[in-house]
């Protein structure tokens, strides 16, 4: 059981997935607020364009 849990102690394999799934979900959290905060002018701007047409 002790050798079982030194093993699993030192398996650093999920660390590097760990790391980037944290990367993704601030990647995300900063996408979507860009959305929030420019979404209603772009929408106008597509707006604005459809009128013109």
């Amino acid at each position: 059981m002790l050798g079982y849990l030194k093993c699993v102690v030192g398996d650093k394999r999920g660390v590097t997935a760990l790391e980037y799934a944290l990367i993704a979900a601030l990647i995300a959290v900063v996408i979507i607020g860009a959305v929030s905060l420019l979404g209603s002018s772009v929408s106008g701007v597509f707006s604005k364009v459809a009128n013109t047409i």
